[in-house]
């Protein structure tokens, strides 16, 4: 399966420049955050976050998305969860397929969802995988299927996603031995890609 991250992540990504200040405003962000102090965090991380950085982008996109230090924007959220996923930050991608399956910030689209949830996986969430797995595990938008279902489960596990074992055992009560075996070969497939 060959993913392609659309143009916009690529030109995103190839000129966003990051500056030490920009650094230094997100750690002061991730310090008010722990300390629950999300007025500073939300200030600090907008900062970095304007200067191009993942990690601040994302958390900015958290913080409004729950109202933490600033009023509840799921537009905004969306804006900057889809900045920090463009750049390749694998969490904000997980993030922005929920926001795009469940319609907040942005106009519900179920295919668009998948499609991000199938960059973080590639990237590395298990999570996203996971959510893969169950999805065509029980037809959800995408044809039920439970040779990709087994295959993004074993994909979860990979990045020790702590309920795809048990998905898998699931799943594998239910398969043929052709189907399993064909689960298997994907998953095979998939790692040397």
């Amino acid at each position: 399966m060959n993913l392609k991250i659309p143009a916009r992540a690529i030109i995103a990504a190839g000129f966003t420049l990051l500056s030490l200040p920009a650094a230094a405003d997100y750690e002061d962000g991730v310090n008010a955050a722990l300390a629950g102090d999300y007025d500073t965090a939300f200030r600090e991380f907008t900062i970095a976050a304007e200067a191009g950085l993942d990690l601040a982008q994302y958390n900015l996109g958290i913080l409004y998305f729950t109202g933490q230090g600033v009023e509840q924007d799921f537009e905004a959220a969306f804006r900057w969860t889809e900045a920090a996923a463009l750049q390749g930050h694998a969490a904000a991608q997980l993030n922005l397929g929920s926001l795009y399956y469940f319609g907040n910030g942005v106009r519900e689209d179920r295919d668009q969802a998948v499609e991000w949830y199938e960059f973080a996986a590639r990237a590395g969430n298990g999570a996203a995988a996971f959510t893969l797995a169950a999805m065509h595990r029980d037809g959800d938008h995408v044809d039920h299927d439970p040779v990709l279902a087994h295959a993004w489960a074993a994909w979860a596990a990979r990045y020790d996603h702590p309920e795809a074992a048990a998905m898998m055992e699931e799943l594998e009560d239910r398969m043929r031995p052709e189907q399993l075996s064909e689960a298997r070969r994907t998953f095979a497939r998939w790692q040397i890609e």
